[in-house]
């Protein structure tokens, strides 16, 4: 963005951009049915034990990336990951599915979560993405677990 944009202006630009990347990338806002379908694959892939019961868009989410409810298996991602790349995406859904068997941030959770190749890659790519969404959700780590 322009460092000159304030206010109005610079929410409106990044909700340009955002919608110009979504139409680019019509997969990158899947249906919940589509989203569900690729965390049962990375699941499969990455999380043994793992079996979520929905994983669904919403949009009330502002302080954190996803949540996940390991009594319920329910795993919601934040719609702003619809316009992030498929890889961080994945890396986001495989943090959660993790969830579904360690629901804590501990050693044995971070060696099931990063499994995922581009874990800690992902969780930079999203510091940087939120400062550009200026003042964007935590990342996963950083709020409470989930």
């Amino acid at each position: 963005l322009p460092s000159h944009l304030r206010g109005t202006e610079r929410k409106e630009m990044v909700d340009w951009l955002v919608a110009r990347v979504l139409s680019r990338r019509p997969r990158a806002a899947a249906s919940d049915e589509a989203l569900f379908d690729r965390a049962m694959h990375l699941g499969r892939r990455y999380v043994p034990g793992a079996d979520p019961l929905s994983v669904r868009w919403v949009v009330n989410q502002q302080k954190r990336w996803a949540s996940c409810t390991a009594e319920t298996g329910e795993i919601r991602l934040s719609h702003r990951l619809q316009g992030v790349p498929e890889w961080v995406l994945d890396a986001v859904l495989v943090h959660e599915l993790a969830h579904l068997v360690y629901p804590d941030h501990s050693p044995r959770f971070h060696d099931l979560a990063d499994r995922f190749p581009r874990q800690s890659e992902a969780a930079t790519f999203l510091e940087g993405y939120a400062l550009g969404l200026d003042a964007g959700p935590a990342l996963p780590d950083e709020s409470s677990p989930g």
